[in-house]
């Protein structure tokens, strides 16, 4: 039982206050990175080389507007977008099948088929790309939109299987075999009955699948090396010269490489933390 604050004695409040102090300075190392980057994209350039670590010692709008028309990032952001949310899609419909598969439907085999799927989370991806890009290249899917997110779905599968596998485990069979009494098929049981129960799971899963695809750099910078496709990640790229950097349009790109991510994860965050919430609680 805690001891309340009005008779704690003045070491356990010192301990408390030094603790509270501990985590307000590590928040604020994590978030001057974000802030100074904001600040960098809103000042001129001038003020970018003269004072560069001065948090908004002025305000301008160039360094975007650079970052936008010049650097490109109005088809970054669009190719971001169809790389990102296509990738998602496939990684959370696939997943939900297979992790209903291998939760609810007794085969020949499923151990087995299950373990060897979650190999995906054991081998590093640096060991197969150079292959990879082999194979993509004789299918022609090198330099494509389908190819680059065929590799981003593939790679987040074992995941996202393992994930909804555990939700779906948990769901009481006195439902589906209500539903089977019904004459309910079984793809009515799984989108029917299974799937809204599963809905916060889901959620989680494409929100945390679509903040990684949307930040990967590796997967595009290797098979979409034409660069019509280059999302904002590799769209970076362009503002890092041999012997000097754009610093202002560089952070300027960084910031509406970020505003994205920011905005999914504020807007969902409550479905993210229920999905994540209920699977602990499950588990």
């Amino acid at each position: 039982m805690s001891i309340p604050d009005n008779t704690a004695s003045p070491r356990v409040r010192a301990w408390r206050m030094s603790k509270h102090g501990l985590l307000i300075m590590l928040s604020l190392l994590a978030v001057f990175p974000i802030i100074l980057t904001i600040s960098t994209a809103l000042k001129t350039d001038a003020d970018v080389t003269v004072n560069p670590f001065g948090l908004f010692s002025s305000f301008s709008s160039e360094n975007i507007e650079t970052a936008w028309v010049e650097g490109n990032f109005s088809d970054y952001v669009l190719n971001s977008f169809l790389i990102s949310v296509p990738s998602t899609i496939l990684v959370v419909v696939i997943s939900m099948m297979a992790g209903y598969a291998f939760a609810r439907l007794p085969f020949p085999g499923r151990g087995f088929a299950f373990y060897l799927v979650m190999l995906g989370l054991l081998v590093p991806f640096f060991t197969y790309m150079i292959p990879l890009y082999f194979q993509l290249r004789s299918l022609g899917l090198l330099d494509s939109l389908l190819g680059v997110n065929l590799v981003l779905a593939t790679s987040g599968l074992a995941f996202g299987t393992f994930f909804m596998r555990a939700f779906f485990s948990d769901l009481p069979i006195e439902l589906e075999q209500a539903a089977r009494i019904d004459g309910a098929s079984e793809w009515q049981i799984f989108l029917k009955v299974m799937v809204p129960l599963v809905s916060s799971g889901a959620g989680a899963l494409a929100v945390f699948t679509f903040l990684q695809n949307w930040n990967n750099f590796l997967v595009p910078l290797l098979y979409v090396p034409g660069g019509q496709f280059r999302p904002l990640t590799t769209g970076l790229y362009l503002f890092l010269g041999g012997r000097s950097i754009d610093i202002g349009p560089l952070a300027a790109g960084t910031l509406i490489t970020i505003i994205p991510v920011i905005v999914v994860f504020v807007v969902l965050q409550k479905q993210v933390t229920q999905g994540f919430l209920s699977g602990a609680v499950k588990g």
